[in-house]
């Protein structure tokens, strides 16, 4: 098994990477998906932060209202502090779930936004930053998310810089530009992963 961490700043298209290589064969462990689902209604992970924050983050049907918990967290680092103290440890009690799930064989994408923001590098045995420009995240922001650019603009401070992500890769993918772009460098990271898992594999039956 080969465990690939995958981060990427807001708007810089980790997803689009991430779905790329499902669609290669990888197996995808979603943080984002699993902070959702930690937070369900009738979940410890929900009671939790409710108890933090108030019910006033709750929607009339008793769900997690995001914006407005976006709205208070983004921007105040406390707060976000006290949220990612309640979510992070269930998603990484549920990823690990799905990791050991996977075969000796495959290759594990754990897509994980904050992946420079709570160090957790040591933890792959590949790094993949998807890496663009904050003015192409800003418009793809704002142009393609509707997002208002001040609250956009408040998401990408909230994040590691552009350099702190970089620094810490093996693999920088250049997803400034065009989608076609795109695939190749993808392609090539999943070749040098696979290439990496038969190599351990063989390595192991002697």
């Amino acid at each position: 098994m080969l465990k690939l961490g995958l981060t990427g700043g807001i708007g810089a298209g980790k997803s689009e990477v991430s779905r790329l290589l499902a669609g290669y064969g990888a197996v995808l462990i979603d943080s984002d998906r699993i902070a959702r689902e930690v937070v369900e209604p009738g979940t410890p992970g929900l009671e939790a932060v409710v108890a933090e924050f108030g019910t006033d983050v709750l929607t009339p049907d008793g769900r997690l209202d995001r914006p407005r918990l976006g709205g208070i967290v983004f921007g105040d680092q406390e707060r976000l502090h006290a949220l990612n103290a309640i979510v992070h440890p269930l998603v990484r009690a549920r990823s690990a779930e799905l990791e050991a799930a996977a075969g000796p064989d495959a290759v594990v994408v754990h897509d994980v936004p904050l992946l420079v923001e709570n160090g957790m590098a040591g933890l792959y045995d590949l790094v993949v930053v998807v890496d663009a420009t904050p003015a192409t995240q800003l418009d793809r922001l704002v142009r393609l998310r509707g997002m208002d650019e001040s609250e956009a603009r408040k998401r990408l401070a909230a994040q590691a810089t552009r350099e702190e992500r970089r620094a810490v890769a093996d693999v920088v993918i250049d997803n400034d530009g065009p989608l076609e772009r795109l695939e190749p460098q993808v392609r090539a990271v999943w070749r040098e992963a696979s290439a990496r898992v038969a190599a351990d594999r063989h390595a192991e039956r002697g």
